[in-house]
């Protein structure tokens, strides 16, 4: 393979584009690839951007249809999730299970050596674990390695971040420096396949199987109806719409019979949780009994603690207890800006 060749992903926007800048300047023979998730006029806007930035640094450009296995591995996933209850994270799933792949074929099938990508992430050799690891960016505000967790540890090696050490002003300086027409173009919010709101995606998606039921208190007391408990998170106290003299957090979801059950606030702090399907590129066992950081979402910045390994399960427990976890979404362990692996929160 050509360690000089690597295939990067492009959305049009203003990291993936700037990056095609960056990797030219280390004298990379760049071939960029843009993954078409969905037929809408939206989408059809940014592969087209990306297009018009290929052909502006004169670089081989790429348009892959993944609808169907994107529909089949993430949305269908993401529907699956709050049926049954749990908060799902379809953004991790896509990296690992779609986008991330896909890129990889695609880089094998051109004979490139290296993936790269706009996310602010970095990868670096640890001399402790004599293994190339994941790293956090420099700007730790907008580090991005928790979505990239479940990447399979022998391409990591592969990985290029030509982000890692900027900001995202730096970023948007670089690209109107160098006239690209993407430079001040806005941030992608929320989820790419729910531009109007999860809420709406999941009505228009389930359809009939959301039916109105109860919220309950722990010993079974009525307190309310809700719109449909796949709606709801754990964790939630806004949007009830309950007239109660004071506010209920959403402690459990009973998918079986349809019910919500509310409680107090300190009812959702947890010392320990169980992680399944768990992805590490390292031995579990090196990792048993160490101090590391546990990440149980993207927005936080995580909490101390450790691993254990009991009974063939593996636990996150927290040196102290936090009400941050929700089944569903991932828990990902650091350990000196070193990312570990992670898992799913069950609970």
């Amino acid at each position: 393979m050509n360690r000089k060749k690597v295939v990067l992903g492009m959305s049009g926007g203003v990291d993936s584009s700037t990056s095609v800048y960056l990797l030219q300047e280390q004298g990379y023979e760049v071939i960029g690839v843009t993954l078409n998730h969905k037929k809408e006029e939206s989408l059809k806007a940014e592969i087209e951007a990306a297009q018009r930035v290929a052909k502006f640094f004169e670089i081989k450009h790429i348009v892959i249809d993944i609808e169907d296995i994107f529909q089949k591995q993430v949305v269908d996933n993401f529907l699956e999730g709050y049926s049954s209850g749990i908060t799902p994270s379809p953004c991790v799933i896509c990296d690992e299970r779609v986008k991330m792949k896909i890129l990889f074929d695609i880089a094998d099938k051109e004979g490139a050596y290296y993936v790269a990508t706009g996310h602010y992430c970095s990868t670096e050799y640890s001399e402790e674990f004599n293994k190339t690891l994941l790293k956090k960016a420099e700007d730790s505000k907008k580090d991005q390695s928790y979505m990239l967790y479940r990447l399979d540890g022998d391409k990591i090696p592969r990985l290029l971040f030509p982000l890692f050490k900027y900001t995202k002003v730096e970023i948007r300086e670089i690209g109107k420096s160098i006239g690209l027409e993407v430079h001040d173009k806005k941030d992608s919010q929320g989820i790419c396949f729910a531009k109007k709101g999860y809420i709406d995606f999941l009505k228009a998606n389930l359809g009939e199987k959301i039916k109105k039921g109860n919220f309950v208190d722990k010993a079974g007391k009525v307190m309310g109806e809700h719109e449909g408990y796949q709606l709801y998170t754990i964790g939630q106290r806004r949007g009830l719409n309950l007239k109660l003299p004071r506010a209920y957090f959403i402690i459990a979801i009973n998918p079986e019979k349809n019910e919500i059950v509310l409680g107090e606030y300190d009812e959702l702090s947890r010392k320990r949780v169980e992680l399944v399907e768990f992805k590490t590129p390292l031995n579990i066992e090196d990792m048993i009994g160490k101090e590391v950081i546990g990440r149980p979402r993207f927005s936080s910045f995580g909490a101390k603690g450790k691993l254990l390994l009991e009974n063939e399960k593996i636990y996150f427990e927290y040196e102290e207890e936090n009400v941050q976890n929700a089944p569903g979404q991932h828990l990902v362990v650091y350990y000196e800006d070193f990312v570990l692996g992670g898992g799913m929160i069950k609970y």
